[in-house]
């Protein structure tokens, strides 16, 4: 199939766009990769510095004497680790986890509205090029005479049928009856 200067362009400049756009789609996920990499990273920390130490304080300060106690410390001491738990790292994970979801469903969606808008642009510069080489016809479009041509049809049917209407319907006043003809009086 053979192209003109300007479709070749434009195609090469189509195909160096969707080469950028699959290139800025490869940082945005890397990016993505990244930000989890270093949520996980936060939430050891976190872990390490914040979580840690307040498990070995309950440890220290419940478990160890409730285990001298009884089962009843040692149920608070469950107890209050679990509320620990359920209020520090919990969150810290979920949220982390959740910004970084995000920020790939950002990435996701910009790819498929860019490649949606590629794809639609390609194609209409593959069918103006196939129009100007004769390869696909050109569908004319209807204008205004056509409708004026239907309005005309209308009219010319609906005063057919009403002269129809005029000419069989039943009128008994339009009649005139036939007097008899009476003898002349002499």
């Amino acid at each position: 199939m053979g192209l003109s200067r300007k479709s070749r362009r434009s195609l090469k400049k189509l195909r160096g766009n969707a080469g950028d756009l699959w290139s800025e789609q490869r940082e945005v996920l890397d990016h993505a990769a990244a930000v989890l990499r270093e949520a996980s990273k936060q939430t050891g920390e976190i872990a390490k510095r914040d979580v840690a130490p307040r498990v070995k304080s309950t440890y220290e300060k419940r478990v160890q004497p409730g285990v001298n106690a009884g089962v009843g410390a040692v149920r608070s001491a469950a107890d209050h680790t679990k509320t620990t738990w359920n209020r520090a790292v919990i969150p810290a994970v979920t949220g982390a986890i959740g910004a970084t979801l995000a920020v790939i469903d950002v990435a996701r969606d910009n790819g498929r509205v860019a490649i949606h808008e590629a794809s639609r642009a390609s194609r209409e510069l593959g069918t103006r090029a196939g129009q100007k080489l004769g390869i696909i016809e050109v569908k004319p479009t209807p204008g205004p005479g056509r409708y004026i041509a239907i309005a005309f049809g209308v009219i010319a049917v609906a005063g057919v049928a009403y002269a129809a209407y005029q000419t069989l319907r039943a009128d008994d006043d339009l009649w005139v009856d036939d007097e008899p003809v009476e003898a002349p009086v002499a």
